[in-house]
């Protein structure tokens, strides 16, 4: 079955739509026919993928703050949603270390305010919560992380979400864990996302993108470190299909186990330095990079990796693209931006969620099947 017989018709609450992630997000969920209400700031950057897709015409856009429990709950009964994904979060380790305050506001009781406004609403409703990779106790070890590991974090970001996790663990055990509970709540943690329509500070591939728009050389800051890197819709299948199952537990032989954690992850060789990623990207876009490591630098964790076996044996997930591919779409995006085209911007990212949905129809994952 695939993502539009699920989706097709039915209300989407979703946290965070004005972000990156949730913009990549909102677009696939608006092709699949699901009617849209998003809930978050006004995009943090200029430009921003929102505005680059139009979104806000095509969507139900609420601005509003996760910090403030009463616009949530309001959200929530006006939209009576019959899924919830909650994306909106503060994502910068750098900039968690100059607002730590706003950091946990934001993705601890931002997170609360949402599962709190979902269960006073007592109505049946799907909801998939999004943290991160970091929110594991990093050891810097090269064996990756399973949903059963320690949740942790040195920097204010980090530690935010792995208390986030904490409180959605505790939300699903004290109020929907019993067998007739209306909410399914299941949370999802994702590595490095990059894609195209990604403007951040402090994040490597905006950072090249914009040195290399300049003619600059790109400066990079942290050339040893390995992440995890996977494109943007990996992820969004892995929720996508995590929030399909819940509702439709018969998609999968493991529905009663759904309702818990799951990491979403690229396959190994996808795990590379920054300095590999950014040498990629320029035979894309040709250019230079420059090390600009510091040593009084905050904290970065230099490795971290994420082990996906419970999506795959329980969700039939896998990612369905290659580090190179992810690189070579990434970059083409943004060189459609960049170019005489970028008026057609929309247009190309749908062209790029049918090519990935063809990708993962080939390669017979689970969730694109039946797609055509």
């Amino acid at each position: 079955m695939s993502f539009a017989n699920i989706y097709a018709g039915k209300r989407v609450l979703l946290t965070g739509h004005t972000g990156f992630k949730g913009s990549w997000l909102a677009e696939w969920l608006l092709s699949l026919g699901a009617e849209v209400t998003g809930f978050a700031l006004a995009p943090a950057t200029t430009p921003a993928l929102f505005d680059e897709l139009g979104l806000s015409t095509r969507l139900n856009h609420v601005i509003g703050d996760v910090r403030d429990l009463a616009a949530v709950r309001a959200v929530v009964e006006a939209s009576k949603p019959d899924f919830v994904f909650h994306l909106a979060a503060q994502p910068l380790v750098r900039l968690s270390y100059d607002q730590p305050v706003e950091t946990y506001a934001v993705n601890i009781m931002g997170t609360v305010n949402v599962l709190e406004a979902v269960r006073l609403a007592a109505r049946p409703c799907v909801v998939v919560a999004i943290t991160t990779d970091k929110c594991y106790e990093n050891k810097e070890w090269v064996h990756s992380y399973r949903e059963e590991d320690p949740m942790g974090g040195y920097d204010p970001y980090s530690s935010s979400k792995g208390a986030a996790e904490l409180v959605i663990a505790s939300y699903r055990r004290s109020y929907f864990s019993s067998p007739d509970s209306p909410v399914k709540l299941a949370s999802a943690r994702a590595g490095n996302v990059i894609g195209g329509g990604d403007w951040a500070l402090d994040r490597i591939v905006p950072d090249c993108i914009r040195s290399l728009a300049r003619g600059e050389a790109i400066p990079v800051r942290n050339k040893v470190a390995t992440r995890p890197w996977q494109h943007v819709l990996e992820p969004l299948s892995g929720y996508l299909w995590l929030g399909a199952c819940l509702y439709n537990p018969e998609l999968t032989p493991f529905g009663p186990k759904l309702a818990s954690a799951f990491n979403f992850g690229p396959a190994l060789a996808s795990n590379r330095t920054v300095a590999e990623l950014v040498q990629e990207i320029l035979k894309h876009w040709p250019g230079t990079w420059e090390d600009k490591s510091d040593p009084k630098a905050v904290h970065e964790a230099k490795l971290l990796n994420l082990a996906t076996d419970k999506a795959h044996h329980f969700l039939g997930w896998s990612p369905a693209w290659n580090f190179v591919e992810t690189l070579t779409r990434t970059v083409a995006w943004y060189r459609q931006a960049d170019g005489p085209a970028s008026a057609e911007l929309h247009a190309f990212t749908l062209s790029q969620i049918a090519a990935y949905t063809a990708s993962a129809h080939t390669a017979g994952i689970a969730w694109a099947r039946s797609c055509p």
